[in-house]
């Protein structure tokens, strides 16, 4: 019998994971990840503004298609504090025929440290290759320039999409005093168009001259495309008795089923982390946040999530990432990182409803995740959660064609504490009535034993609805 990690034992696995290479961490990794940490408890929860705490207002900037309502399920926007050896503009380049701001810069102190993690899609994108290729030209080292446009993916280009990157990065050198390969790029809108790197290149005078620590509120405005509300968090962590800052933003809607990791995320602190540590991170902690949510089981060709560590702070260096030194700080960015992944399915084109869908008793962790995305993913599941109505032999048929191991005689469905389907059929005690009242929530949890094993996981959704049709259905125009 397969003994169920505790927290302590799971902790300690992820620490000896950590210390190695993050192509080797496997399933160790994914064993010591899979009982959910407090901040993951945390930022399942809507947030809302601590007593107190204040709330920046919206960005000016419109989103992407005008005249969409924002998300009923939209959290307000935190007040981002500055991080040491941030700087941040935004501008309005042209890429969208009305006016808003699409273009954003961020410039980092020098010796600032970067890790990502990319889009495993078959086609990518020009940014992203740029990004993959100076990570790995510069080991991560004394990365300077950040650069985001919306409105233009710049993928499918081909050689010409690549040029224009490059044309950008070398301007955005000689603007910020620094090398090629230090300027990371990306990305998001419609696929196909080849950038017009001159928009962005005749605008960086100007951005240059409007950089200051406090813009994080308006970054994340910049960067929205059928976005309804801009998406931020942030945290405080000690590293070996010194506060240190996290804060991060993200952008993306529809197309968002992230494999890397249309998403973007950039994720700054100023803690002073050494590169192959940093990727090590965010190698680890995207496991259970991005690449646990989708919203209609489609991957961008652009995703793409950038982690900085300017080393601002004054805490020690730290070289490894399993250093129990980083404890708190590991807790905490894995906590941001969660909280901008699930505003994504808040955010979902026209989603009405935030689904949590858990799985359990399957025959291993990876089994339990494959079955949780069919069910998440399922047309027929989320327009039920869409209608309100609590079929759950959407659920069970979704489960079925995930093609995983389930004992039928042993499987159960529940709709928060309601029990549907018990030992493979229909609960003695199921009440329509009270199914039909619980689906009138704004925020579902679907729950399903498999009845085979110890394996679970977690995937959170949201539903499907009209309105995401007639987004897509006119998405160019």
């Amino acid at each position: 019998m397969t003994r169920k990690p505790t927290k302590t034992s799971a902790a300690k696995e992820l620490l000896e994971a950590a210390a190695k290479p993050a192509e080797i961490v496997g399933h160790a990794v994914e064993r010591a990840l899979d009982p959910l940490a407090s901040a993951i408890k945390r930022a399942t929860q809507k947030r809302s503004p601590k007593d107190g705490e204040p709330v920046a207002e919206a960005p000016a900037a419109a989103p992407g298609k005008p005249g969409l309502a924002v998300s009923p399920l939209a959290v307000p926007f935190p007040k981002i504090a500055p991080v040491a050896g941030v700087e941040i503009a935004t501008a309005r380049a042209g890429f969208y025929k009305h006016e808003r701001e699409d273009l954003l810069v961020m410039r980092f102190a020098e010796g600032t440290n970067a890790a990502g993690v990319f889009t495993r899609h078959g086609v990518g994108s020009a940014p992203v290759d740029w990004c993959k290729r100076q990570l790995v030209a510069s080991k991560g080292a004394d990365v300077r320039v950040l650069v985001v446009n919306a409105g233009c993916a710049n993928s499918f280009t081909g050689k010409p999409g690549a040029d224009a990157v490059r044309r950008v990065a070398t301007a955005a050198g000689k603007r910020f005093d620094c090398r090629q390969r230090d300027v990371m790029m990306a990305s998001t809108g419609v696929i196909g168009v080849v950038l017009d790197d001159a928009k962005i290149t005749a605008r960086l005078a100007e951005v240059e001259g409007r950089l200051h620590a406090d813009g994080w509120a308006e970054a994340a405005g910049a960067i929205m495309t059928t976005d309804t509300f801009p998406k931020g968090a942030q945290a405080v962590a000690e590293i070996d008795g010194v506060k240190v800052r996290i804060a991060g933003i993200a952008k993306g809607s529809g197309m968002i089923a992230p494999d890397m990791a249309t998403m973007l995320a950039f994720v700054a602190t100023d803690a002073d982390i050494a590169p192959g540590a940093l990727q090590t991170l965010v190698s680890l902690y995207v496991r259970n946040t991005f690449n646990a949510v989708t919203v209609d089981g489609d991957r961008s060709t652009n995703d793409t999530l950038l982690l900085f560590a300017t080393g601002q702070s004054g805490a020690p260096k730290i070289h490894r990432a399993g250093d129990k030194r980083l404890a708190d700080f590991r807790e905490k960015l894995e906590g941001v990182l969660l909280d901008l992944a699930l505003q994504l399915v808040r955010d979902g084109e026209g989603a009405s409803k935030f689904v949590k869908i858990n799985v359990t008793g399957a025959e291993s962790h990876a089994s339990a995740r494959k079955i949780a995305r069919t069910v998440a993913e399922s047309p027929l599941v989320k327009t039920a959660f869409a209608g309100e109505d609590a079929n759950w032999g959407r659920i069970v048929m979704a489960v079925g064609r995930a093609d995983e191991p389930v004992n039928r005689e042993k499987m159960s469905v529940r709709f928060g504490k309601l029990v549907a389907a018990q030992d493979g059929m229909v609960a003695a005690d199921y009440s329509e009535a009270k199914m039909s009242a619980y689906m009138k929530k704004q925020e579902l949890e679907v729950s399903v034993d498999v009845g085979v094993g110890r394996g679970h996981a977690v995937i959170w959704t949201c539903d499907l609805t009209k309105q995401y049709v007639a987004i897509n259905g006119d998405y160019r125009s």
